[in-house]
């Protein structure tokens, strides 16, 4: 070996030596990672306590049903209030308060209704007629009679003092608001009289009513998007079954017309992108002079309806740039990888090849996104058990001045109580959900363990993936005669040596991915605490730690994976198979920097490619542009919410089954590089790569001298 060399690879690790007896991935192994192994047991074991102790605390009906100043919940089926859903306001201007921002909660009793008020009333003129007070009582608490007087009525808080014509919105009843003449006006009325003989205006509705739409209007959104769902979910998973169907198809034609499909593929990636560019131009120019187009979109700000932003011929030219951009750069790198490109077909035949001899890898990812769905719905419902398992927390709210204000309060005995005494028109009110129990106390530690267990156990459920199609496709490669030396199932026989010998492995890969995700995940909440406060230095400083941690689970993410390959072929544990595939890895720099990322870079084009014709698809058809489609198309609140999610879902897809032939592409990689080292092409130690790929890479194998 030359000198250069030698001090090459002693930099870099030594090269493999051949060994006549090595035949593909080790049968005789032994367990590895032990102790990752016993720590990733105890933590699931961990996590399942989690759960049952959050599902024996918590009440999922806190999100969904409105609560009274009782802590009841309004319109739950099997209680008496099963059929007042609705909650009204005693004094809606209350609302106004700034506590309720703080609190998140009126300081006004709140009581569950049949039905919103539908007109003006005062207590103490619906007093004077019965009809109208049978009425009005409908609105007061229970025990109030005809007998009691209006000053009784109003001491102990029994009803409000007026009612105002209101519709419900969210399962809340607000003042039903309108404008005439550009004047504030409810129930067609400009002034309403308060109950205490004032005449009020009714803009002075607007603040309670504004501060108290501030908690929900978030949910009013995610209401509207759930009902789109709801009328839209059929479609939806159609859009997802043709994408699934649009990606099986593209990976057949990949088995049986590899170079053709890549250069179709390549044009096609280009021509719909090129059309995204004519649709973005078309739709610019004709907004143009429609009234209110030309607004910035700095102008609009946010807006919850997305719809307005495609009114405004400002966004379809961000998306005409963008589009052009991407357009320039894909074009630029086919301009310059053109000659490698030759090479990357020439793997991707091959992985072709492989995939046509174990066919059952195809369907793998079904396993991996069935277990996936499982973790993310067991995090998803430990969740929302834990962020709904506090205790209904009571306080006072007074009218006037009280040194009791805004104390903690027990509503069972709180007429009696001290503090009713000392402040006789104080109430105790339902506040908001907490708790001050030692498990209470310690529920931010059970939610922060929930989602760092979810990132351990999904990446754990990936790796396993990795592991497990690396094993199959190693045996394949390394098959003298194929298929008579690869097992007869090989995907079942790479995944039960890797759940066998190798579960304290995957887990000690994962964990260390899942640390390097909760640490960028604590970033995100730091950065979004010191928002308000932070200088530009902390800034500057968060970005940096943001972008470093990036770049790291990036590498890590890469070492991993191919770590799982050396393991699935030599059975090491983590920290050797890891050390070995960078050497490797690094003593080919060069290949790997050029052949594995424009092969990546190709299977990327094939993900976009779907992506991109499904999602032109779900376009026309959702927003009503086709004529054919318009009267089958769901009539929906916002359209680019199935959009997206037939978007976001057929890149999932696709990169489902373009993940089998990434992991295929990279284990053939790896086991290439190892088979130039191990052998010279001689008889006595021949290539094992395939003859198209000798023959781009210049390699021959030498034929056996006859005897």
């Amino acid at each position: 070996m030359p000198e250069g060399d030698e001090e090459y690879f002693g930099k870099n690790g030594e090269p493999r030596k051949y060994d006549p007896t090595f035949k593909g991935p080790i049968q005789n192994r032994g367990c590895t990672d032990i102790v990752c192994c016993i720590l990733f047991i105890i933590a699931i074991l961990g996590y399942f306590a989690v759960g049952i102790l959050a599902w024996s605390q918590g009440d999922p009906r806190k999100v969904i049903y409105p609560t009274d100043s009782r802590g009841q919940f309004c319109g739950q089926a099997g209680t008496p209030l099963e059929k007042k859903p609705l909650l009204f306001y005693f004094n809606i201007m209350k609302c106004a308060s700034p506590m309720v921002l703080l609190e998140f909660q009126c300081p006004t009793t709140q009581m569950c209704v049949e039905k919103c008020p539908e007109k003006f009333m005062t207590l103490i003129k619906a007093y004077s007629n019965k009809n109208d007070f049978d009425y009005y009582k409908k609105f007061c608490k229970d025990g109030v009679t005809n007998t009691m007087g209006v000053p009784d009525i109003l001491k102990y808080g029994l009803c409000p003092a007026m009612l105002t014509p209101s519709k419900p919105f969210t399962r809340r009843c607000f003042p039903a608001l309108g404008q005439k003449g550009g004047v504030i006006t409810v129930g067609n009325n400009s002034h309403f009289d308060d109950g205490s003989g004032k005449m009020r205006d009714a803009k002075d509705l607007m603040d309670g009513v504004k501060n108290a739409t501030v908690v929900i209007e978030a949910r009013q959104v995610v209401m509207k998007i759930f009902e789109d769902y709801t009328q839209s979910w059929y479609w939806i998973l159609l859009g997802l079954v043709i994408a699934m169907l649009t990606s099986l198809l593209f990976i057949v034609l990949l088995r049986f017309l590899a170079g053709i499909m890549v250069w179709v593929m390549i044009v096609l990636v280009i021509l719909v992108i090129g059309y995204g560019i004519f649709h973005c131009y078309m739709e610019y120019a004709a907004l143009k002079g429609e009234p209110g187009s030309d607004v910035t979109l700095q102008d609009l700000g946010f807006q919850t309806d997305f719809t307005v932003y495609l009114q405004i011929r400002q966004t379809w030219l961000a998306f005409m740039i963008i589009l052009a951009i991407v357009e320039l750069i894909i074009i630029l790198l086919l301009i310059f990888l053109r000659k490698r490109i030759l090479i990357a077909v020439a793997l991707i035949k091959e992985a072709s090849r492989a995939i046509g001899h174990v066919m059952s890898s195809l369907f793998y990812p079904l396993f991996t996104f069935l277990l996936l769905a499982m973790v993310i719905a067991y995090w998803a419902v430990t969740a929302v058990f834990l962020s709904t398992s506090n205790e209904p927390i009571y306080k006072v709210f007074n009218e006037t001045a009280c040194d009791h204000s805004r104390q903690t309060c027990d509503p069972a005995n709180y007429t009696t109580s001290s503090m009713k005494k000392e402040c006789p028109d104080s109430e105790c009110l339902f506040a908001f959900y907490g708790g001050e129990t030692v498990y209470h106390k310690y529920l931010i530690g059970l939610q922060f363990y929930n989602v760092f267990l979810f990132f351990w156990c999904a990446n754990f459920v990936t790796a396993l993936g990795q592991m497990t199609l690396a094993g199959a496709f190693a045996s394949y490669y390394w098959a003298f005669v194929k298929p008579d030396d690869m097992p007869a199932f090989p995907v079942f026989s790479a995944l039960g040596r890797s759940l066998r010998y190798h579960t304290g492995t995957l887990a000690f890969g994962s964990l260390i991915l899942s640390i390097i995700q909760i640490i960028r995940v604590l970033l995100e909440y730091l950065d979004h605490k010191l928002k308000g406060a932070q200088n530009k230095c902390t800034k500057f400083l968060l970005c940096c730690l943001k972008c470093c941690f990036w770049c790291l689970e990036k590498f890590v993410k890469f070492l991993n994976r191919n770590a799982y390959i050396m393991v699935a072929i030599y059975g090491k544990n983590f920290c050797t198979s890891a050390r070995d595939a960078f050497f490797l890895l690094m003593r080919n720099m060069i290949r790997v920097a050029v052949l594995d990322k424009v092969t990546d870079f190709l299977l990327f084009l094939g993900k976009l490619l779907i992506v991109g014709l499904v999602g032109i698809f779900a376009f026309f058809f959702f927003s009503g542009r086709v004529k054919a489609f318009e009267n089958t198309a769901p009539h929906l609140h916002y359209y680019w919410v199935p959009i997206l999610t037939v978007v976001i879902g057929s890149y999932l897809i696709a990169h489902g089954f373009f993940s089998v032939y990434a992991m295929c592409v990279d284990t053939l990689f790896l086991c290439f590089l190892e088979d130039l080292e191990r052998n010279d092409g001689s008889a006595e130690r021949p290539y094992l790569m395939p003859e198209s790929l000798r023959k781009v890479l210049n390699k021959k194998n030498k034929t056996q001298p006859a005897e």
